[in-house]
């Protein structure tokens, strides 16, 4: 049967099963749903495929033959298998589960969501590991050929081919040295595009973060004297300097609590970014990242508040979040 199990299809092992416990082509098709004929050719293909009759007529009644009678239990063992690990998920246990999860994510997404997140893991999923890779210029490329499982990033950056959960939404301040004098007031445009600037960018392409990309579309410049290799990177080298970062407001929270830095509301309108999770589709009814991204959307919802700052848009109209997404991702093709 092994050898050439390649000729037989899952619905031919069906009906076997049915022509076996019914032992009557008619009872096997009701059970089936199909008609008496189409029924009689699957046990005709049966048939040719073990070389054996299988059910014969005694009198007025089908009777198995001695083939058929050792395929009752083996065949039987074989779809209880296949329905009970393909057909049904089995059930998922963060506290037994034994599972390493690849994720990709910039230090920003690390600092402000994940590591929150796995220090919870540690406790209700103690046997799970996780690898978390830096961004690279590919990103969609990783989740379709299988190199990670999750991906986090901002939403223009994701792919319409695969399933997407968005997680939070976050904005952007102006963060510098305490001692710096441009920042002992508020925040002005004039002062902003006077002051020097560090602004990360990433891998091999060099590719822009987002708020550096937006304000580099408008025709204002901003004089970048420093790019930084991260967005963790950015505290460190405006310390005891003139330069500010335009940083996401969650991580300028946490620096400004452990650095002597300051925050100052920007004076221009960026758009916030929203951050998103994606999986290859696939990996759809995967429970354990289910259960991952289920936790991400949980603390992701305790949502920062925003201020209410009166600010000025800076190309002096409205900002069109579609018209944004379409220039982005001509700026940055997902391949």
């Amino acid at each position: 049967m092994a050898m050439r199990f390649g000729r037989l299809d899952l619905n031919l092992l069906v009906a076997l099963d049915a022509l076996l416990t019914e032992r009557s082509v008619s009872l096997a098709s009701d059970r089936l749903c199909l008609s008496q004929s189409a029924t009689s050719s699957a046990l005709g293909r049966l048939r040719e495929y073990f070389g054996d009759e299988l059910l014969v007529v005694k009198g007025r009644t089908m009777i198995l033959t001695a083939r058929a009678e050792e395929l009752i239990e083996p065949v039987r063992a074989v779809l209880e298998q296949i329905r009970t690990t393909v057909a049904v998920a089995p059930p998922f246990d963060p506290a037994t589960a034994d599972r390493t999860i690849r994720l990709m994510a910039s230090d920003y997404s690390t600092e402000v969501l994940l590591a929150g997140v796995l220090a919870g893991m540690e406790r209700d999923a103690p046997g799970m590991r996780f690898e978390i890779q830096p961004m690279n210029d590919t990103p969609i490329e990783a989740i379709e050929r299988g190199n990670i499982d999750l991906l986090l990033t901002i939403d223009y950056a994701i792919s319409a081919d695969h399933p997407s959960q968005l997680l939070f939404e976050d904005d952007y301040v102006v963060v510098g040295d305490q001692n710096n004098p441009a920042l002992a007031g508020p925040m002005t445009k004039e002062l902003y595009f006077a002051l020097g600037h560090v602004s990360p960018r990433f891998g091999k392409a060099r590719v822009p973060a987002f708020e550096d990309w937006f304000v580099r579309r408008q025709k204002q410049q901003r004089r970048v004297e420093v790019v930084a290799p991260s967005f963790l990177s950015l505290p460190g080298l405006i310390l005891g300097t003139k330069r500010i970062a335009t940083m996401h407001r969650r991580m300028a929270e946490i620096v400004v609590r452990s650095m002597p830095l300051v925050m100052r509301e920007i004076p221009f309108d960026i758009p916030p970014i929203r951050e998103a999770v994606q999986w290859n589709i696939a990996n759809n009814n995967d429970r354990a990242l289910r259960w991952v991204v289920e936790r991400l959307m949980f603390a992701a919802s305790k949502d920062t508040p925003k201020p209410d700052a009166n600010v000025l848009a800076l190309s002096g109209g409205l900002i069109d979040r579609n018209q944004i997404e379409v220039e982005y991702r001509m700026n940055h093709p997902q391949r």
